[in-house]
């Protein structure tokens, strides 16, 4: 990257970084969840036409997508935020607390619409020699909104070659920035399980088939599949988040239904843990005379980061800010993303974005006081930008 560049880049992006920040309060102020995100949609959509972009809405959904096409013909490069809110009661006393009751962006989603709004922007006042597609995906949080757009073409007209991802993270410091090549999310699937015994009298145990002892059971033995059948160097997780039963303290419960995640990084631990799980289940409901429901309902896949894109990721922090911006992450975060799905099409790099200034914004993500240091808007706005002109001369000189 040219120094004449990458002051250009410093400088535009000083010039919008209050408008950004205003724009990501808007956003947090009126969170909207997933697959409702109306009101989100349209504020990108007038901002971003207004600018000159191409602007599409009701991609997927709620979807909206934004091209900027260059002065001169090139590749085409995809960016991408989520826009979703979370149903949680935002108990920050700060001005632009959210103002609806049990809704609140409590995972960084309204800062990663105004980065990419305010990338948008900034690359409308330089030239560019190829195309950029802003993608603003609703519903990460649930039912998953990235596999609609892309049945909604997102990907196509023109054709996006490559796609690049940040997400917003209180556990680096304000504008570190955080990868990894391959694997750095889990494949995420929902279990369901329904525990069928034989209702009764507390008091006559022996002519019933008790549900929640069984259940009891059941919850201990899953957890020794994680911690004895899986290699400890094989990431996996099995969480149940839900359990409900019973009627009241001198009835045996008839039924109990339990319902968890299962986290994978491998596509073949994937594949076998449910098997193993149903095994557990079965033989400790038939041996008590019990019987069970297993399913199992994928969710999203693992994003597997591209070694090419992440090298122009490191390459986009050290010119802008240093080597020592970075920060590698060496094993897989275990929660989900489905931008994963995105980076099944083409090639892709989903990396973070360091927001924690301060004992107020250590709160982890999914927390009712979540919040971020907003100087690290300017950064990531930046970052952004800086990747689209590296991956475009990339592209331009193989």
């Amino acid at each position: 990257m040219k120094e004449e560049l990458r002051q250009k880049l410093h400088s535009i992006a000083g010039s919008l970084e209050q408008e950004v920040i205003n724009l990501r309060r808007h956003f947090h102020m009126n969170p909207e969840l997933g697959c409702e995100e109306v009101e989100t949609a349209k504020k990108i959509a007038e901002v971003l036409s207004g600018a000159g972009l191409q602007v599409r809405e009701g991609v997927g959904g709620t979807g909206v997508v934004a091209v900027l096409k260059g002065s001169e013909s090139g590749p085409t490069v995809g960016l991408r935020a989520d826009m979703d809110a979370l149903p949680i009661e935002d108990k920050k006393e700060v001005p632009y607390a959210s103002r609806v009751e049990g809704k609140m962006h409590a995972c960084g989603h309204d800062a990663h619409v105004a980065i990419l709004m305010g990338t948008a922007l900034l690359l409308s006042k330089i030239p560019l020699a190829g195309t950029v597609k802003f993608i603003f995906q609703p519903a990460e949080e649930g039912p998953g909104g990235a596999e609609p757009m892309i049945k909604d073409g997102v990907m196509e007209d023109p054709h996006v070659q490559a796609m690049y991802a940040l997400h917003v993270d209180n556990r680096l410091e304000t504008g570190r920035i955080g990868f990894g090549v391959g694997a750095v999310s889990a494949n995420v699937d929902d279990v369901l399980i329904k525990i069928l015994g034989r209702g009764g009298h507390a008091a006559a145990p022996h002519v019933t088939v008790d549900a929640i002892a069984l259940s009891g059971q059941v919850i201990v033995a899953l957890q020794n599949i994680i911690s004895r059948t899986v290699k400890p160097q094989e990431p996996a997780v099995i969480t149940l988040g839900r359990i409900q039963g019973g009627y009241r303290s001198n009835v045996i419960a008839p039924e109990v239904t339990l319902e968890g995640t299962l986290r994978t990084v491998s596509s073949e631990l994937r594949e076998e843990l449910p098997r193993r799980i149903e095994k557990v289940i079965k033989g400790i409901v038939s041996a008590f005379d019990g019987d069970y429901e297993f399913n199992l309902l994928p969710g999203y896949p693992a994003v597997v980061n591209d070694k090419s894109l992440v090298e122009i990721l490191q390459l986009t922090a050290d010119e802008l800010y240093g080597n020592d911006i970075l920060c590698e992450i060496t094993t897989p975060l275990m929660g989900g993303e489905d931008f994963s799905f995105f980076a099944q099409k083409v090639p892709g790099c989903f990396f973070r974005l360091g927001t924690r200034g301060g004992l107020e914004t250590a709160y982890p993500g999914h927390n009712s006081y979540f919040d971020i240091d907003e100087s690290a808007l300017r950064i990531g706005m930046e970052i952004m930008a800086g990747l689209v002109f590296n991956y475009l001369a990339r592209e331009r000189n193989e």
